[in-house]
């Protein structure tokens, strides 16, 4: 069993394969013995539970592959099997088991490290399950931060009880002798933790379900010798934990936990809904089928939620956070929605850790900024921000806001009672009181809304709220009466509401309050990989001319809102190839005079339009250090300064040294390249080699050490 079943063997890994038909038939005449304890069962619908110890030496073995007459009892007949490693003989759940009246809750956190490979798409696999129990509804918890850390605040914060499913997903391994779960820590690096770390996390506050998402997490090393990482926390005190037994792929771990969720959130009990989730896969041909375990006590596989249709079933309350950002005109979203959106792991961890922030602490502040360049997915990230706090209620304006539109927030949020709703409208509409003073009564903690959480949501800032002077912008008369009244009743009542503007300029944070910024960066390869997988034309394996794809792919340069937009025009039947990539060009022309703005790259300095000119020949974000090296200018700081303001210079975060880090995009290139003779762009190349060299391969030069 070992040898043909191993980590390395084919035989595992082959759809239909007769070695582990041939494996399974010796397992079962094992388990049938000659007194034959397996075959009385086998036509008894709705099938049976076979439970094997698991301390013994039989847990590693591929109990998932038992096969009687050609079929595989798991997956085939009226009367499938569950093989169940049963640990102990105690239960954490004692029956009856009562399920909850009301929509199906997970908590999940996947992990994706920095320079962990392959990564991966665990946001398809959030999309997958929410796609999956859409009918059913999910209140599906994300924990962004992949931290252990993390996982301990959420399950502490919700109480025990609260969650059916913890649902963790990654990379796992055994290569050490114990297997570990590959997790990150506070800066995104790669950090590992055991069983008995991950239980800590837990405290004692275990759901009906853990289900460990990642390679081997089923698998007992030494051949049984040693538990799996599934079996220990069982023991540790989850009633019941899954785990795969050797390397998955990521499309088939993504398509078991859809159809896993999809049963649970209906109804099923969990040993239903596992063997539905095992059938899918045999019968989508996925030669992963039989490597999902099943661990668990002796408590009742039972039911966690209720039907849909049970009477007095609750429903979620909160909509959609896309349905908050609706274009005025076509009441349709203007953001990415949950399924659809993908990237920006690290600048989300960095502005959930603002957005909670106690305000006396570092870091603390009242409102957060994301600013860049137009088309980067500032507004989808502001709407992501509102999905991951989904214990703050949500009040979202778009474009100018004046002091009649912002009194609107108070039906946008959904208040405890209507008399605290009534009362927020009087204290809102009172002129005769500075505006700082009704918001201050409004937030305090026995105010209308001082124990309901906020997020205000000030989308498309630059559209009406700021003014241009002195070359930059300043809030408009109306806003800079709202902001800085709203900031500083935040902080006078140490509100746990916070403030999240979404503008293409920086302005000046008011006086006496506190704004962090958070500036997007084009789309980084993975990301883009990510984004046009959910294209439904340029993706690959569409029936798109690969030439026009590869063509529409390299004209959209890494922005979001751009590959939105060419994808439809690539599927128009009526243009041929050549008036595709004609509409391909123009439509990239039109998005810099629109979004970029033609006219405001013009009307900066000369030489700040060089600067940009000469850093636009290195093709990935690179440090302060190196533009100085690439533009030897008196004034490089200052433009730096003045163009990331006016989002045509993108300043992100570097993930490991978390220093700012900057990108011209490759959209400006035709309106920059012409700027630089021949003789100027070599020279800006070579400048930046000597610089990255010196900074990335060699490093620093240590003292004594000649240059």
């Amino acid at each position: 069993m070992e040898r043909d079943y191993s980590q390395d063997a084919v035989a595992q890994r082959v759809y239909g394969s007769p070695r582990l038909r041939d494996l399974g038939a010796k397992l079962a005449a094992f388990v049938d013995g000659d007194q034959r304890w397996l075959t009385p069962i086998l036509d008894r619908p709705p099938g049976a539970i076979l439970r094997i110890r698991a301390d013994q030496r039989l847990r590693h073995l591929p109990w998932e592959l038992l096969c009687q007459d050609g079929s595989f009892l798991t997956v085939a007949g009226p009367a499938p099997l569950l093989p169940v490693r049963a640990v102990g003989t105690g239960a954490a759940l004692e029956a009856p088991v009562t399920p909850g009246n009301r929509p199906l809750r997970v908590l999940f956190m996947a992990t994706s490290p920095e320079g962990v490979e392959p990564v991966l798409n665990y946001e398809a696999e959030e999309a997958a399950i929410l796609a999956a129990t859409s009918r059913t509804g999910t209140d599906l918890v994300v924990e962004e931060s992949g931290t252990l850390e993390g996982l301990r605040f959420l399950a502490r914060d919700y109480g025990k009880g609260y969650f059916d499913v913890v649902h963790l997903s990654g990379h796992a391994t055994t290569a050490t002798g114990q297997p570990t779960f590959v997790v990150e820590n506070e800066f995104g690096e790669s950090a590992t933790a055991t069983a008995d770390q991950i239980a800590q996390a837990m405290a004692g506050y275990w759901p009906r379900l853990v289900f460990v998402s990642g390679c081997l997490t089923g698998d007992a090393p030494d051949r049984g010798a040693f538990p799996s990482m599934s079996e220990s926390l069982v023991r540790a005190g989850a009633p019941a934990v899954l785990g795969w037994a050797l390397p998955v792929g990521d499309v088939s771990a993504t398509d078991f936990a859809a159809e896993l969720y999809r049963a649970l959130a209906g109804g099923q009990a969990l040993d239903q809904a596992v063997i539905e989730a095992r059938q899918h896969l045999y019968t989508n041909q996925r030669g992963s089928w039989h490597l999902l375990r099943v661990y668990a006590d002796r408590s009742p596989l039972a039911p966690m939620v209720t039907p849909l249709n049970t009477k007095g079933r609750t429903r979620i309350q909160a909509r959609a956070a896309d349905q908050e950002f609706l274009d005025p005109q076509t009441q349709l979203s203007r953001v990415a929605a949950r399924a659809a959106f993908v990237g920006r792991r690290r600048v989300i961890q960095r502005c959930l850790r603002i957005l909670r922030q106690p305000l006396q602490e570092p870091g603390g502040a009242e409102a957060l900024v994301l600013s860049g360049m137009g088309g980067l997915g500032k507004s989808s990230l502001a709407s992501r921000l509102l999905e991951r706090m989904p214990t703050h209620q949500r009040a979202v304006w778009f474009g100018r806001v004046d002091l009649t539109k912002f009194r609107e927030l108070t039906t946008k949020v959904r208040f405890p009672a209507l008399k605290q709703q009534a009362e927020a409208d009087q204290v809102l509409s009172n002129d005769q009181v500075p505006l700082a003073v009704r918001l201050r009564f409004l937030l305090d903690v026995d105010g209308p809304l001082g124990q309901t959480p906020c997020l205000f949501v000030f989308d498309d800032f630059e559209d009406g709220n700021l003014d241009e002077r002195g070359g930059g912008h300043i809030l408009s008369a109306a806003m800079a009466e709202i902001l800085p009244a709203l900031l500083t009743a935040i902080r006078e009542t140490d509100s746990p509401s916070r403030v999240i503007i979404t503008s293409r300029y920086r302005f000046p944070t008011p006086t006496g309050t506190r704004i962090a910024a958070e500036a997007l960066e084009t789309l980084i390869d993975v990301e883009q990989a990510k984004k046009i997988a959910n294209l439904p034309n340029l993706r690959y394996g569409s029936l798109l001319d690969p030439g026009i794809r590869d063509r529409a792919i390299a004209a959209a340069a890494g922005n979001p809102r751009l590959l939105d937009w060419l994808d439809r025009i690539v599927a128009d039947p009526t243009l041929d190839i050549g008036d595709l990539i004609a509409a391909i060009e123009h439509e990239a022309d039109r998005f810099r005079e629109t979004i970029l703005a033609t006219k405001l790259l013009g009307a900066q300095d000369p030489e700040l339009q060089r600067m940009l000119a000469k850093l636009n020949v290195v093709e990935l974000p690179v440090p302060g250090e190196t533009v100085h090296a690439i533009h030897d200018h008196l004034d490089t700081a200052r433009h730096m300064q003045r163009a990331t303001q006016l989002g045509l210079l993108e300043a992100g975060t570097d993930p490991e040294t978390r220093q700012p880090r900057y990108y011209v995009s490759n959209i400006l290139r035709p309106l920059l390249r012409p700027l630089l003779t021949d003789d100027e762009y070599l020279a800006a190349c070579a400048a930046a080699a000597r610089s990255l060299h010196a900074l990335w391969i060699t490093g620093p030069t240590q003292p004594g050490t000649p240059s």
